[in-house]
């Protein structure tokens, strides 16, 4: 998930939630089909938070909040068992449109959007999100920062879809052009720590800190 250049520490002091009453009508996909250039070595397998890859700690932790939960990636490179959503192997491009298509076409309808290298987002987040969604007919719903908005913490319905269609069709995969192409909902949050992200490996380290 990338946000601008700085990237506060999270701090160690906020739990990471591991409860919740269920989201009934809305799917989690965790988006871990990255290149991971800049950490490299694939952030998703990456030990985590007491897990033998930080997308198996996403997906326990996010199973308690939502009743569905999928991975999407471009093969099945996880060592535990958890429903995959295969993104697009043969077109060669590592980009969020293609994944938020391909997730459409095989779900269906909405669901919420999380990048597996995002793992300080909270139920305060989500459930904010939710709210938002619930409100009205959007065709998408996503956080924001004062370093500005967070695409891969988001809600996508399936009004996007055309959008999507041609965004992926001319080669353009700026979210952020998607989004303010769309009718979306942004919400607000002052606080960057949950939003902190791990693209480098001093980030990784400074995230597996704030858990110890």
């Amino acid at each position: 998930m990338e946000t601008a250049s700085k990237n506060p520490i999270p701090n160690p002091q906020s739990p990471i939630p591991n409860s919740l009453s269920p989201i009934p009508d809305l799917p989690c996909v965790i988006f871990a089909g990255g290149k991971s250039s800049r950490m490299g070595r694939d952030k998703a397998l990456l030990p985590f938070g007491g897990y033998d890859t930080l997308a198996e700690y996403q997906y326990r932790r996010l199973v308690k909040i939502f009743k569905e939960v999928y991975i999407s990636a471009k093969e099945d490179k996880f060592p535990f068992d958890a429903p995959v959503i295969h993104d697009r192997a043969d077109d060669g491009i590592f980009a969020p449109t293609v994944g938020l298509l391909t997730v459409m076409e095989a779900l269906g309808g909405d669901f919420f959007a999380l990048s597996v290298d995002a793992p300080f987002v909270d139920e305060g987040v989500i459930v904010r999100l939710y709210e938002a969604y619930r409100s009205d007919e959007w065709d998408a719903v996503a956080a924001k920062t004062p370093l500005g908005i967070q695409p891969m913490c988001a809600i996508y319905t399936r009004r996007l879809k055309p959008l999507l269609h041609e965004a992926v069709k001319e080669g353009n995969h700026r979210l952020g052009y998607l989004l303010k192409k769309g009718k979306s909902a942004i919400v607000e949050f002052e606080d960057e720590a949950p939003f902190f992200n791990m693209n480098r490996p001093e980030e990784y380290e400074a995230a597996k800190a704030a858990l110890s």
